[in-house]
């Protein structure tokens, strides 16, 4: 089984579309009410259902990136506003947070080895 995308709630589509655009995504569906966007890197994509009000999400949306600090800073010099980091995080991982247009939580991270195999991971069988 693979996971197939995820989709985000957006208020302003134009907006949302420039900002995942400008993270570095290729858009790969372009209508009104939604848009679907390729990872650069793999076959993973996701993509952004208009909605007609703000909706209250509590999802976070997690983006790798080999390079975490080179790609933060080429992002702020595009006008990308970050809430925190880039700064590891106890669990491993080294991460900066930020919001899309429409206040989705987004996480930028690197993680490496631990993401699939953390020190503390376990195998269970059912």
């Amino acid at each position: 089984m693979r996971m197939n995308q995820v989709t985000l709630p957006v208020i302003n589509m134009p907006d949302a579309v420039q900002f995942y655009l400008t993270l570095g995504f290729r858009q790969i569906v372009d209508t009104p009410h939604y848009a679907r966007f390729a990872c650069p890197d793999g076959d993973s994509t996701f993509s952004l259902a208009l909605v007609d009000h703000f909706i209250v999400n509590a999802a976070v949306i997690y983006f790798e990136h080999d390079q975490l600090d080179e790609w933060v800073d080429d992002l702020k010099s595009k006008g990308i506003r970050f809430v925190e980091g880039p700064e590891d995080k106890r669990y491993l991982w080294r991460e900066a947070l930020l919001h899309d247009p429409s206040g989705n939580r987004i996480k930028l991270y690197q993680a490496g080895e631990n993401r699939l195999n953390p020190p503390w991971r376990v195998d269970i069988v059912a």
